[in-house]
């Protein structure tokens, strides 16, 4: 059985926002992974990003620099 941790996930209005997102984080080497919006939050896109809660920071300032448009920052643990 997998060990729950907690998260933090990224949701996007938009699947191309949620594509965007993932190759920022893929060309800048930051941790995380496209996944699907958990039932506890709601979205517009069936994607979010979900990175380690230390990270939310510098996804944040990224994402915004970048102009990707993110519905909602999340701790949830998964």
């Amino acid at each position: 059985m997998r060990r729950r941790s907690l998260r933090c996930v990224v949701s996007f209005h938009t699947t191309a926002g949620a594509m965007a997102a993932e190759r920022l984080c893929r060309r800048e080497g930051l941790e995380g992974k496209l996944i699907s919006v958990p039932r506890s939050v709601t979205s517009d896109c069936g994607l979010a990003w979900s990175a380690p809660p230390e990270l939310r920071e510098t996804l944040e300032r990224r994402f915004r620099e970048a102009g990707i448009e993110a519905a909602g920052f999340h701790e949830l643990t998964l």
